[in-house]
């Protein structure tokens, strides 16, 4: 994939979050009307054949994409969030991170058995927030479950990929 227009409008923020990290800012493609229209589309290309039922999409940034995305396929939109911040009865996925733990969920009533399901977020770096995600979307037994990012992040020797079960069909947009 890696659009060219895509890639000029990521924007990079040096020792973001902290010291030595190289952040990618999707904000930047999210606010061009160009950029979005292209993610939107090349989403759309990726999946329309899949049969997608439900696109979650985890917190926050995760949700933009995952919302323009389930118009086009005609699919649902679920929402992966930190805990607290659902209303109804959840289900929790815990994981671990570089500084500790941390724990998404998602409405009990969310996802079926009959569900075809796309994970959608804005980065693959570890792989540690989407591999609990996918973990979590398990617990449903769902016909099928996709892997989606905008960026993956290859470099600094990360290999986020590599957390998920042989087999799992991930794609992203850009990889830089």
């Amino acid at each position: 994939m890696n659009n060219k227009t895509l890639l000029a409008n990521l924007r990079s923020i040096q020792d973001f979050p902290k010291q030595g990290i190289n952040f990618r800012d999707v904000t930047t493609l999210f606010k061009s009307p160009e950029c979005l229209r292209i993610m939107t589309d090349e989403l759309y290309e990726l999946y329309k054949s899949h049969g997608i039922t439900k696109i979650v999409g985890i917190e926050s940034r995760g949700f933009v994409m995952a919302s323009a995305l389930a118009v086009r396929l005609g699919a649902g939109v679920v929402l992966c969030r930190k805990p607290g911040k659902l209303p109804a009865e959840t289900v929790q996925e815990s994981y671990s991170k570089e500084y500790g733990t941390d724990t998404i969920e998602i409405h009990k009533d969310a996802l079926s058995a009959d569900d075809v399901v796309l994970l959608h977020d804005d980065l693959l770096a570890t792989g540690g927030t989407m591999h609990a995600a996918y973990n979590l979307v398990k617990k449903f037994n769902p016909k099928k479950i996709y892997v989606n990012f905008i960026v993956e992040i290859n470099d600094r020797g990360l290999d986020g990929r590599a957390t998920f079960p042989e087999g799992t069909e991930i794609t992203s947009l850009i990889k830089v």
